[in-house]
This record gives C-alpha cells, structure tokens and sequence, in this order.
C-alpha cells in the first residue's frame, strides 16, 4: 500500500524536467497518486511542459493552459477538474515570477510598481485564487500545497522582489488554513533550498547562493528535488493529518545558522 493510493491532484507550475514542481510530481507518482497538469499558454509552452510529464512516465497527460493571473483561466481548470473527475484530493501551487531585470544585487529599490504588483499577483494571489476555487472540487476535503523559500524570511541579495512574494505567499496560505481548515482543506508550504532550476537561474549571484549554502548548512550541502518531494509527499498524505498553515524548510538545515 503506497501512501497516495487512490488520490488524484493537479500540479501548476512544471516548466522542465528540473523544476520542483517536476520532482514533487514524480515522488507523488512513485507513492501511487494520480497527477493532471496545467501549462502557461502557448504552443511552445505546451509543448515544454508535455515533454517534461512525459519524462515522469505519462502518455497522453490531462493538461489544461493556464495564465493564473486571469480568472477565467483558472475557472476553466477548475470546471473541467470538476467535469471530468468530480472531486480531487490535492492542489500543487509552483508557480511564481518576476521580472529578472529586477532581481540583480542592489537593485530592489528601483522596483516599479507594476513590477510589483505582478510579481505579488502571479506569486501570491494565484495560491488565494486557486483556493476559492478548490473549496468545489475538494467536498471531503484535501490538502493544498505552496513553495515557499528562506528569502521570504531573511534578505537573500539579489531575490529582492520575490522575497516579498514568498512572504505573502506563506501568510497567504495561513489564512486560508484557518477559513479552509472547517471544510476539511489543510494548507502548507514548503521552503525549500535553492535548486537549479529555470526560475533560480534568473535571481542575481545565484551560484554564491549554491555556494553558501553547501558551506554553512549542518549537512554541508545542496538539497536534491527528490527531497523536497518526499516531503511534499508527506504533507499531501494522510500521514499529516493534523498539520495545517505550516511552512516547512527543506533546506539541509539552512535555515537554522544564524551566522
């Protein structure tokens, strides 16, 4: 008996066979879930996305498109999951972005407004957005979970924006923890280590960051992908029964050193 036997979920946000979203895909399928996907919009980003579920094992993929910064979309997904299976037992929030241009060493004063608002948007909002509509496609409840990281917490140079972002996101899935909590819907994030991945290649001195971490965390190294899914695992299980509006470091114990 695998721990997800039976349970079906959606994941937004694998962009490659390197992203978290992708290897939080593959341990959710290797402990028996059944997994639906979204891409951004576009032939080409379709196409990217396709070949990446196809490298966890899935021929013929339910896949949908979907801009998480327009209503409409995320209808869509949501009535076509309601549609086509009923009812789904977990949610997979990978998703964040903001303008790279913005995310350079020394430059986070010189944010726009509208660079913000995006990245807050995209980042943030999208977990709230997407919550109001699992409220329909989990009747017995479920569980929802969001990536988070340590620069949320601490000034990582160079994450700038994204920092506020992550910080609105945990904050944002402890809200919905306690309004979704009575419909039996648990909420959590993960913090996970940085990863070479599409989205970290975009942050400022991200190799120095690699390089930090791997020095200074207790277990003297980088974290791998399968990690941070074996957790996400855990938490989309019932073997985490009780624990809601939690933001977990997955990060080698990182986030522990003070200095």
């Amino acid at each position: 008996m695998k721990l997800l036997d039976g349970k079906r979920g959606v994941v937004f946000g694998i962009a490659n066979d390197r992203s978290y979203a992708w290897c939080i895909s593959r341990q959710l399928m290797d402990q028996g879930a059944k997994c639906v996907f979204t891409h951004l919009p576009g032939a080409k980003m379709e196409h990217r996305t396709r070949l990446a579920v196809e490298e966890l094992g899935v021929r013929h993929p339910w896949m949908m498109p979907c801009d998480v910064q327009k209503d409409e979309d995320l209808d869509a997904v949501f009535g076509r999951l309601k549609q086509d299976f009923g009812k789904i037992d977990f949610l997979v929030h990978s998703v964040a972005f903001a303008d790279r241009r913005f995310l350079e060493i020394g430059n986070f004063h010189t944010t726009p407004r509208a660079v913000w608002n995006q990245a807050l948007d995209i980042s943030a909002y999208s977990l709230l957005a997407m919550g109001q509509r699992a409220i329909d496609v989990m009747p017995d409840g479920g569980s929802i979970l969001a990536m988070s990281y340590y620069g949320g917490e601490k000034v990582i140079p160079g994450y700038n924006i994204m920092g506020i972002a992550k910080a609105a996101l945990e904050h944002t899935a402890r809200y919905l923890a306690l309004e979704l909590g009575r419909k039996k819907i648990r909420v959590n994030t993960i913090s996970g280590g940085p990863l070479r991945t599409l989205a970290a290649s975009a942050v400022g001195g991200i190799s120095a960051v690699f390089d930090h971490y791997k020095h200074k965390s207790p277990l003297g190294r980088n974290i791998e992908g399968e990690e941070v899914g074996n957790t996400a695992v855990f938490l989309l299980s019932d073997q985490s029964s009780a624990i809601t509006g939690e933001n977990i470091h997955v990060d080698c114990g990182y986030s522990t050193i003070g200095v």
